[in-house]
């Protein structure tokens, strides 16, 4: 049974489990692309993209994603109350001062990436800031440390950048199948390479939703409990919640990738619209979380 002790060092062992098999994930794409093209060299290169980019999503992944979200630096002078309330939390939870970064946007939401609490990142939008009550926002970033203090963050962020590479291996893989030779030689195994390809295109989606499925609904909730422990006020999370999922905004920076690191669901009912979007779906049923957060005794 998960707790708030134990989720941290599960989640470590998650992240070193995704990037091992993410290596021989590529690696075995390019020991089949070698094959059948008997050009052991690609084989060479799989690898050698593999372990790149692991190395770049560890050490780049809230690069990207403060990158992708369009949020910028939030400079002390301009959000004073919410440096006050981030600081007292992170006392609280004993976690280093996170660097702080908003996002214009009048969708009230928010996210935590980094690759661990000394580098941890807590990202807020201009709408959060201007709708939500004192003691609803400090709910909020409280939820968004105990991601960081559970250590949910780089997992989370580095989903981001291997699903992504995994979906570019898997067009590569593609456009080798139907079009590519290896220096002016014929590749052999057409037919085969050629079903490998359909097969391995229509499972990277399903590998990339399994992917974010580790990211357990548990760590929303674990979160959310982490907050009311910190606070002491479940409540307040509670309100936030209902707000925020019931602001009717669209987040104009939300994108499939980035979308599962964010405190509630950004799409606004567009969710049942689009396959793709539903496919990606990892949070929690918003009336679930409240429902538990209300039934804390604290």
């Amino acid at each position: 049974m998960s707790t708030l002790y134990t989720q941290a060092e599960r989640n470590n062992y998650k992240t070193y489990a995704y990037l091992l098999g993410f290596v021989l994930l590529i690696v075995a794409i390019g020991l089949a692309l070698s094959y059948f093209y008997e050009n052991p060299l690609l084989l060479y290169i799989a690898f050698g993209i593999s372990v790149l980019m692991s190395f770049f999503s560890y050490w780049n992944s809230d690069k990207i994603v403060l990158s992708l979200s369009k949020a910028k630096p939030a400079k002390k002078e301009d959000y004073p109350e919410l440096y006050r309330i981030t600081e007292n939390l992170a006392i609280t939870n004993g976690l280093p001062m996170p660097r702080l970064y908003v996002i214009e946007d009048a969708q009230p939401n928010a996210f935590a990436t980094g690759r661990n609490p000394e580098h941890g990142v807590v990202a807020v939008t201009t709408g959060l800031l201007k709708k939500l009550e004192r003691a609803e926002l400090e709910a909020v970033i409280a939820h968004e440390l105990g991601h960081i203090g559970n250590n949910d963050i780089l997992i989370s962020s580095i989903v981001v950048v291997l699903v992504g590479t995994v979906v570019l291996v898997a067009d590569f893989f593609f456009r080798m199948a139907f079009f590519g030779r290896m220096g002016g030689r014929d590749s052999r195994g057409s037919l085969p390479i050629l079903i490998g390809a359909i097969v391995f295109i229509i499972l990277a989606p399903i590998l990339a939703q399994l992917m974010k499925f580790a990211i357990s609904r548990k760590r929303e909730y674990l979160a959310d409990s982490t907050a009311a422990l910190t606070t002491r006020y479940p409540e307040g999370l509670a309100r936030a919640l209902e707000k925020i999922s019931g602001d009717p905004h669209q987040l104009k920076t939300a994108n499939d990738a980035t979308a599962h690191l964010y405190l509630v669901n950004p799409f606004r009912g567009k969710e049942k619209e689009s396959w793709f979007r539903k496919l990606f779906m990892t949070h929690p049923p918003i009336e679930e979380r409240i429902k538990k957060l209300r039934e804390i005794d604290i």
